[in-house]
């Protein structure tokens, strides 16, 4: 992460997925694909909302629960992200499930 805080990593992952949900065709998507997109979507944001809340906890115990919080949206999302995987690029896919685990083991 570059000393870069977690916060601040989970905004880039967030914008390289709307990047890739851009450019996907939803027409062309199952039902259940669409959900899962629209999932993608909304999950990397409770991630990022939920890393900011970590990182502006005042208190330890706050900041656990807060932690407690983000693993869980962030487990979350990578897996929504590899049940989609098929839609992106194999690369596109390995390198935010990297970030996505290096945010989530700066996250504690």
């Amino acid at each position: 992460m570059e000393n870069q805080s977690p916060f601040l990593a989970m905004k880039r992952a967030e914008t390289q997925i709307k990047a890739l949900l851009r450019g996907v065709d939803m027409d062309l998507l199952t039902p259940d694909e669409r959900k899962a997109m629209a999932s993608l979507r909304r999950l990397s944001a409770d991630a990022r909302l939920d890393i900011r809340d970590y990182e502006l906890s005042e208190t330890r115990e706050e900041q656990l629960g807060k932690a407690h919080d983000a693993h869980k949206v962030l487990t979350k999302l990578k897996t929504t992200l590899l049940a989609v995987s098929t839609a992106f690029g194999p690369a596109d896919i390995a390198h935010l499930d990297a970030q996505l685990e290096q945010i989530k083991e700066g996250v504690y």
